[in-house]
């Protein structure tokens, strides 16, 4: 029986559905302030909850209809920003997508939600105006996982962001800190209102202190399945996929990052044979892109050769890129810790 594969799937996406898309993942569907569980070790956790409901609370006020075809909004009695500043696996993207659930869910108003990749590959596909003209009408825009290592990027979300504001919008964002950057993520901060220059000033910054929560109480990288084990999971799971890991890789070269969220979509488990250590950069940040698709869906990943903790080379870990890495290590991690109860 020949067995479903990721590197069949290419598939097309209309930009428009690009637009329709910008929700929270499917993982943080449910989410609402109220089941996010501040640490009582880290004060700061209840206080961004303060900040973010309040912070809610204040777009649903300015979201009254405006009069007349080309009136703006009224100006917002807070800051038009909010910025969340912390590590990775701290609940930045819980807050995020409760803010979201505030605002449309239970408030009734129009947002829109993406990772910064996600807004940049929106712009690529519609142009930088009509993105703007599509993303216009919502009362608020989130940002998560904001590219504070992506100069060129960052100067296009710089714009857009401005845009924006000028039009009313209120915005929300989080950036890919690492615990362990200079001075436990203020140095992030400074980053972010550095490299979105005019609007530094209109964000209020946010700080959430603690622990990655995919670490708490948890081993490490389990260790990988031998290669009939990964076949065995594939063979038994409606909807599971399996590959050879190089394959994927190539295949991933020939896919653009925007449609990876639909190639696997429809998966229940990602079944990987031999996962190496990768070498090169273009691969490893692909890599990075289809682990974060994979985390949002909650997708387990089931796979054999090396543990993901061993997935990226020294040198690609300590690089300018080390923030992505991390993070993917984790969330595969975490996704492997869920692939090895199906085995």
């Amino acid at each position: 029986m020949r067995l479903d594969s990721l590197a069949d799937r290419n598939p097309r996406v209309p930009p428009q559905q690009l637009v329709a898309e910008l929700v929270p993942p499917p993982r943080f569907s449910d989410v609402r302030f109220s089941t996010y569980v501040p640490s009582p070790d880290h004060p700061s956790q209840a206080e961004a909850v303060a900040g973010m409901s309040a912070f809610g609370e204040s777009v649903l006020k300015g979201a009254a209809p405006r009069r007349g075809l080309f009136k703006r909004r009224a100006a917002p009695a807070g800051p038009p920003g909010m910025y969340l500043d912390g590590g990775f696996g701290v609940g930045k993207t819980h807050l995020l997508s409760s803010l979201y659930h505030q605002v449309v869910t239970e408030g009734g108003g129009t947002a829109a939600y993406g990772t910064f990749v996600e807004y940049t590959n929106l712009v690529g596909a519609l142009g930088f105006l009509p993105a703007v003209e599509a993303l216009a009408p919502h009362h608020l825009v989130c940002i998560d996982e904001f590219e504070l290592d992506d100069p060129g990027d960052t100067v296009l979300m710089s714009r857009l962001m401005r845009e924006l504001v000028d039009r009313g919008v209120r915005l929300a964002a989080t950036s890919n800190t690492l615990p362990g950057a200079l001075g436990e993520g203020r140095f992030a901060a400074q980053d972010f209102q550095r490299e979105i220059q005019a609007l530094a000033g209109q964000f209020a910054v946010q700080r959430v202190d603690g622990e990655d929560y995919r670490h708490r109480g948890l081993p490490a990288a389990p260790a990988p399945l031998d290669d009939a084990a990964v076949e065995r999971v594939a063979a038994g799971r409606d909807g599971a996929t399996f590959d050879d890991f190089s394959t994927v890789l190539a295949h991933l070269a020939e896919v653009h990052p925007s449609r990876y969220g639909a190639m696997v979509g429809s998966t229940s488990a990602v079944c990987l044979r031999a996962v190496s250590t990768v070498t090169d950069q273009m691969v490893g940040l692909r890599l990075v892109v289809l682990a974060d698709r994979l985390y949002d869906r909650d997708i387990p990943v089931v796979a054999s050769g090396v543990p993901f903790d061993a997935v990226f080379t020294d040198e690609l870990l300590n690089g300018g890129y080390r923030k992505k890495y991390l993070r993917a290590v984790s969330r595969l991690s975490a996704l492997a810790r869920d692939g090895a109860q199906l085995a």
